[in-house]
C-alpha cells in the first residue's frame, strides 16, 4: 500500500453506489490515494471505509439537496483539507419518447444530471481556485455528442454537461484547474437495468422508433462491452497525463459512432454550405 502523504490526491466522487463511481473509488483507493465517496444511500458505501480506514471517507450526498452539497463538500474538505479531483458521476436514465416524457421524471432528470452537477462544482471551485490547481471530470455520455429515440431527455442532459463543461475549461484553465468531460458508450453497469426510468405512458404511433429503442436497451442489460474498472484505469491515466483531454471517449463503440457522427455533420455543413453563406450582408 502506498504510505499517504501530503502530495497524494484527495478525490470527491459522486454517485460512488455502483457502476462506474464505485469502480474508480475502488481504483483510486487501490493506488493508496485518498477519496470522499458520496452516493445518496451511505450504507451502500460502508465496506469502503472499513477496508481503507481514513483514506476512504464515506458521506451521504444528493446532489438536488443544496444543504446536502454543502454538507458533504464541507466534511470532505475538513477531513482531508482540500479536493483536488472532482468527479461528477451522479446520474441515470430516461426512456421515454418526446411526447410520452411526463413533466415531473423531465425535470428530475435535470435537477440530477445538470443542476445536481452544478451545484456540486459551485461548492468545491472556490479551493480549487484558492489552491489555483485541480482536476475536474464531468462524466458525460456518447450520447452527449449524439441523440437517439427513446432517451431525448437523457441526451438533452448530457448535451448541457458538455457545454457547461467546455465553458467552465475556459475559463478555470488560466487558474490552474483542469476539465475533462468522460463520454462513456455501453457499459456494464446498472444505467440500463435497475437505475434506468421509463416513462408510464407509451404512445402506440412511436412503437416502431423510441418502442424498438426501449427494448433494445433493456434488453442488452447485464451485457454490455464496456467494463467499468478499465474504464476507472483509462480515468486515472487522463488525469496523471501533463496535457489531459477536454474530452475521453470511452469504448470501441463510442469511438466509432462519434466519429460516424463527425463525418454526418461535415457531410450536413457541406451540403448546405452555399445556403450557410448566403445569410450573410452583401460585401
Amino acid at each position: 500500500m502506498t504510505i499517504m502523504s501530503s502530495t497524494t490526491p484527495i478525490w470527491f466522487i459522486t454517485g460512488a453506489s455502483s457502476g462506474l463511481g464505485r469502480a474508480l473509488a475502488e481504483a483510486v483507493l487501490a493506488r493508496g490515494w485518498r477519496a470522499a465517496i458520496t452516493a445518496r444511500r451511505h450504507e451502500t458505501l460502508t465496506d469502503m471505509q472499513t477496508e481503507h480506514g481514513d483514506r476512504a471517507l464515506t458521506l451521504a450526498l444528493d446532489v438536488t439537496d443544496a444543504r446536502s452539497i454543502a454538507n458533504a463538500v464541507h466534511d470532505a474538505e475538513t477531513h482531508f483539507g482540500a479536493i483536488d479531483v472532482l468527479v461528477n458521476n451522479a446520474g441515470y436514465g430516461y426512456l421515454a419518447a418526446i411526447e410520452e416524457g411526463e413533466d415531473a421524471e423531465i425535470r428530475a432528470q435535470f435537477e440530477t444530471n445538470v443542476f445536481g452537477l452544478i451545484g456540486v462544482t459551485k461548492h468545491v471551485l472556490p479551493g480549487m481556485r484558492a489552491r489555483r490547481r485541480g482536476h475536474i471530470f464531468n462524466i458525460s455520455s456518447l450520447g452527449g455528442l449524439i441523440a437517439f429515440a427513446a432517451t431525448g431527455y437523457y441526451h438533452a442532459t448530457k448535451f448541457a454537461v458538455e457545454a457547461l463543461s467546455e465553458s467552465l475549461s475556459h475559463e478555470v484553465k488560466p487558474l490552474g484547474i483542469k476539465v475533462t468531460i468522460i463520454e462513456p458508450g455501453a457499459f456494464r453497469t446498472d444505467w440500463a437495468g435497475r437505475s434506468m426510468v421509463e416513462s408510464r405512458m407509451i404512445i402506440g404511433d412511436y412503437a416502431e422508433t423510441s418502442g424498438k429503442r426501449r427494448q433494445a436497451t433493456r434488453s442488452v442489460s447485464g451485457n454490455q462491452p464496456g467494463d467499468p474498472a478499465r474504464a476507472a484505469t483509462a480515468i486515472i491515466s487522463a488525469f496523471e497525463a501533463d496535457e489531459p483531454p477536454l474530452r475521453l471517449l470511452l469504448g470501441t463503440a463510442a469511438l466509432k459512432i462519434a466519429r460516424e457522427r463527425l463525418d454526418a455533420l461535415r457531410a450536413n455543413f457541406d451540403a448546405w454550405a452555399e445556403t450557410s453563406r448566403s445569410t450573410d450582408f452583401p460585401t
